[in-house]
């Protein structure tokens, strides 16, 4: 493998830029090729081991992912001081910030991604879980895991990384979700012996913590109870399931209007839907019903733009803009108090919504 050629900043190296000289420096460094190459394995040689093959594959990518990483993580610095410096003296709105994404095609979602990458970087630098020499040891993805993980599993992740230790994504989700296994204060201790013992996979536990930290204490104690008296597999997929629908259903019924009648008990409808076994059943409806107010609410105000944009092109048009009218005369029923659509499908049928508003 031949690396030649390094971009501006590589490992140990540093660039600075601080004044003109060092500026127009730099801008000479960048006109000069910067060139990764590798000598790959010839795919139709047979002569080469598929270990070995795979081997050299395998340490190429890794040195991608070591450069993509260290590149990421200085793009999210750029991109932080341009921001910093547009709300320092820009117009407020960061207008200025997101002129420069788009004269470099760069969208305002990676943006900030690459900003959040950089920031998670200077934290555990800063806060000396990482030492700089110990990145090149992370792959990019398992980077952006490790930051977004707890700082117990920080900590050890960065041991591992300080010690040489190549650090994978799956590395560090396997870590995470054990540690989570171990130390949550809402599985009980039955489950926490079976995964010290490896008898229950650390992988079904994060996901049902998750789950359980959106439930209010008496639910939690409902499935803790279950997961106690069964704590294997099938029961902690059931318990995440259904700890899932708990709170979608809890989530959604509070801001259902049509349950804001004082004779609903959601507390005891939820109960009584767990007894028969269509908890499931209930936490959609309430979800679907929550959905279908907020479309309701959504097309109430569409349907007044509608009619005001209509009354603002009839003001605006006349015998001089025939077509114009005709697209205003096909349009305007939308916003009238009877709305019409056809709706294909294996049947076709037509829909009629009329909206009438009180005070």
């Amino acid at each position: 493998m031949i690396i030649t050629k390094p971009f501006a900043f590589h490992k140990g190296t540093i660039v600075t830029v601080q004044s003109t000289d060092n500026m127009n420096e730099l801008v000479e460094a960048l006109q000069q090729p910067a060139d990764l190459t590798f000598e790959l394995p010839d795919p139709e040689d047979e002569a080469i081991p598929e270990t070995e093959f795979l081997e050299q594959l395998d340490v190429a990518w890794q040195v991608c992912d070591k450069f993509d990483l260290q590149t990421d993580i200085w793009r999210g610095r750029i991109l932080r001081v341009v921001r910093d410096r547009e709300k320092k003296g820009g117009d407020g709105r960061g207008t200025g910030f997101l002129k420069w994404l788009k004269e470099r095609e760069i969208s305002k979602s990676n943006a900030y991604s690459l900003i959040e990458l950089a920031n998670s970087a200077d934290t555990l630098l800063e806060e000396g879980k990482l030492e700089t020499s110990s990145i090149n040891n992370f792959s990019k993805r398992a980077f952006v895991e490790t930051a977004k993980a707890s700082p117990e599993v920080q900590v050890m992740v960065s041991e591992a990384a300080q010690n040489g230790d190549r650090i994978t994504r799956r590395e560090v989700k396997q870590l995470s979700e054990e540690w989570t296994a171990m130390s949550s204060d809402l599985l009980p201790q039955p489950v926490k012996q079976k995964v010290a013992d490896n008898t229950l996979p650390p992988r079904y536990i994060a996901p049902l913590v998750k789950e359980m930290e959106k439930l209010p204490e008496p639910h939690q104690a409902v499935i803790q109870d279950e997961i106690t008296a069964n704590p294997d597999v099938d029961t902690l997929k059931n318990a995440t399931s259904e700890a899932r629908y708990l709170a979608k259903y809890l989530k959604a019924a509070v801001q259902v209007q049509a349950l804001s009648n004082e004779e609903v008990d959601i507390e005891t409808a939820l109960e009584e839907a767990q007894r028969v076994g269509c908890m499931n059943v209930a936490a959609d409806l309430v979800n679907q019903a929550s959905q279908i107010e907020q479309t309701i609410a959504k097309l109430y105000m569409t349907w007044k733009r509608i009619a005001n944009l209509s009354d603002r092109l009839y003001v605006d048009t006349g015998a001089s803009t025939p077509h114009l009218r005709s697209l205003l005369d096909c349009l305007e029923p939308l916003g009238g108090e009877v709305m019409e659509l056809q709706i294909s499908g294996t049947n076709e049928r037509t829909v009629r919504l009329q909206i009438q508003e009180s005070e």
